[in-house]
């Protein structure tokens, strides 16, 4: 479908397991141009078309809708993985009145959005040596996402993954006890288990009940009963105030960049590994400390190759709509 010169307005969205963001963009003067943006608890509501209907009430008519969506997409339609929706382009464009309604996975805007990104949006984990090549996007948040930015000799071309979902690899012997507490717990452990906010808690919970830390505090457990579990044993970790908490995080990172480390290698991201979601800005400091670079580059006898390689955090949380925007504004301009 040629949209050109025909689209003013265009809708993106990320939606996530927690929370839904969309904005609106002009792009009639051939740039993106952003008009307005809120964001949702994604739990709160029993569909996506419900948040877009009341996002949309009283603003300007979309001719074309991009929705980076957590789960994988299959002849434009996604069942969302952390949450109990199904989402359909047709049903959309339906119900909503929108003439264009494009799905793409939200790792695959990420990836978009890193190209509309400045420099003040990212954090540098290892500056390495840029080459031409693979790039590829691991992102750690309410799930566990991956993409992958295949270079063609002239772009990136984002492709989705869902790596997030493939069995946990232990690297140590600790790791090999976390993988036999989970394992009892769920059969099959990915590394969206480890590596997630309820991942984050899981880990807290294998080295609490191991029992070398002592009694939990009352304190921390009216803590976690009263805010979030992953935040609060993060926050918690980041003011030392707890040794548990403290080992918590730091076996969190430490898994995160050995998952990082394989995707690397995998996909051969010469290029680059960016780390995106909504975990890594929040415990920027501890990502920074040398834990997630000491296991990323610890590779054995290609670890000479994943040493070279840039590493930065995305900062921005609106990396995934400004992809999508991006991916729309592309279809707008045929």
């Amino acid at each position: 479908m040629n949209m050109k010169n025909k689209a003013r307005v265009i809708l993106a969205g990320d939606i996530g397991g927690t929370r839904t963001r969309l904005g609106l963009f002009d792009v009639s003067s051939g740039s993106l141009r952003s008009l307005s943006g809120q964001t949702f608890p994604s739990k709160d509501y029993d569909s996506v078309e419900t948040i877009i209907r009341m996002f949309l009430k009283g603003r300007e008519k979309v001719s074309i809708a991009c929705l980076g969506v957590a789960g994988p997409i299959v002849e434009g339609i996604a069942i969302a993985t952390n949450l109990p929706w199904r989402i359909a382009e047709k049903t959309i464009e339906r119900s909503l009145h929108i003439k264009k309604t494009v799905l793409i996975n939200d790792l695959v805007a990420n990836a978009y959005g890193i190209r509309v990104l400045k420099g003040k949006d990212f954090e540098t984990l290892n500056i390495g040596k840029k080459q031409r090549g693979n790039a590829a996007v691991l992102s750690a948040g309410t799930g566990l996402g991956a993409a992958i930015l295949f270079w063609d000799g002239m772009q990136y071309l984002p492709s989705p993954s869902e790596g997030g979902h493939v069995e946990f690899g232990p690297s140590n012997r600790l790791e090999l006890e976390l993988l036999r507490y989970l394992f009892d717990l769920y059969g099959h452990v990915s590394y969206e288990r480890v590596l997630s906010g309820a991942g984050l808690f899981s880990i807290y919970q294998f080295l609490r009940d191991s029992g070398q830390f002592g009694a939990e505090p009352e304190w921390l457990a009216d803590k976690m009963k009263r805010e979030d579990p992953a935040a609060a044993i993060a926050g918690t970790a980041g003011l030392k105030k707890d040794k548990c908490c403290a080992e918590t995080l730091d076996l969190f990172v430490s898994i995160y960049g050995a998952a990082a480390g394989n995707l690397a290698l995998q996909v051969m991201a010469v290029s680059g590994v960016y780390i995106g979601g909504g975990i890594a800005p929040k415990i920027i400091g501890k990502l920074k400390d040398g834990t997630f670079m000491n296991s990323f580059r610890n590779k054995g006898r290609l670890s000479r190759i994943v040493e070279r390689i840039p590493v930065r955090v995305i900062m921005n949380d609106r990396a995934a709509v400004l992809g999508a925007a991006a991916y729309a504004a592309d279809l707008a301009r045929g």
